[in-house]
């Protein structure tokens, strides 16, 4: 890699970051049309990130570990991570020209506000930063140019999430699907590798055969493939109903301890409000990161959700 005309975006989180990062992503690249724009995110993530059209390179990243930098330092590096100081640093490693993150002790720039939706945080932080118009609604991703594993129409149920608080009980999520199947859909279960076991539950339970899970069955793109096509998606609050609003795919999303004002699906051009249902009975006060359901999760009901995936369908 030669020159300086280069801008790096630091973004090595989960799936749901990622696609919440693509407005100011898309931000970067308007501020710098003729610089290559390269992308640090983890390995896992480099084939999603590559259907980003503002990414030119993905640059294998490990969350807060120095970047293994190729070349001479950068033109522009930006911090699409945290608040700092602890990535502020990783991209200030790169001694680049310009250097744009969130205000800390010791580091100027945009002030972080806790109770901004993550999509309106990283545009205004690159908006303000370089003095460019930040669109939040510039979530879409190009569809893979891979087969899905799943025919086009199906209807996603998605019960896995990072940490048990955002995990909807499995046998709900049955029911869920047992109600899509009922009404003549052809459902699939989705999850990684590791919610192989909780995806054959709920299948089992709600009667679907086990080719109707499609957990450990699939890659990153060919998951974002099925989402691309599907009728409706209905998840916790985890990357999958992400990719439901990247690619404008009905769904309903559960969320617990987190507020959707921070994280849910935003309104649209265009949709009114239509496309997703939220449903959320908690005050934002509770643990997404912990070891048991969280109450506000546990409040929402099977007939919630079934009457929601309803007034979608």
């Amino acid at each position: 890699m030669t020159g300086r005309r280069v801008a790096v975006v630091l973004r090595p989180l989960g799936l749901g970051d990622l696609l919440t990062g693509v407005p100011a992503i898309r931000a970067v690249r308007a501020a710098v049309p003729g610089h290559r724009l390269v992308l640090a995110t983890t390995a896992a993530l480099a084939p999603l990130a590559a259907l980003v059209d503002a990414v030119d390179e993905v640059l294998p990243a490990r969350e807060l570990e120095p970047l293994d930098w190729p070349g001479p330092p950068p033109e522009l590096a930006v911090d699409l991570h945290g608040k700092g100081p602890a990535s502020h640093v990783v991209v200030a490693g790169l001694h680049p020209g310009r250097l744009l993150t969130f205000a800390s002790p010791g580091w100027p720039g945009p002030v972080w506000y806790p109770d901004e939706h993550e999509v309106h945080r990283w545009c205004r932080l690159v908006a303000e930063g370089l003095g460019v118009d930040a669109d939040p609604d510039a979530l879409d991703l190009a569809v893979p140019g891979v087969a899905p594993p799943a025919p086009a129409g199906v209807a996603l149920v998605h019960p896995g999430a990072a940490f048990p608080s955002r995990r909807w009980p499995a046998d709900r999520f049955a029911a869920v699907a047992r109600h899509l199947a009922d009404r003549g859909l052809d459902v699939r279960v989705t999850g990684g590798p590791a919610e192989v076991p909780l995806a054959r539950a709920v299948a089992e339970a709600a009667g679907l055969g086990e080719g109707c899970v499609l957990a450990g069955r699939t890659t990153t793109l060919e998951l974002a493939a099925v989402v691309a096509g599907a009728r409706v998606v209905v998840s916790g609050d985890t990357g999958v109903a992400h990719l439901a609003t990247a690619y404008r795919r009905p769904s309903v999303v559960l969320f617990g301890p987190v507020s959707p004002a921070l994280w849910g699906p935003p309104l649209r051009a265009g949709e009114q409000g239509a496309l997703h249902v939220v449903l959320w009975h908690g005050d934002g006060t509770g643990d997404p990161w912990g070891t048991a359901l969280d109450p506000a999760l546990a409040r929402v009901t099977v007939a919630e959700v079934t009457a929601a995936l309803d007034s979608l369908l």
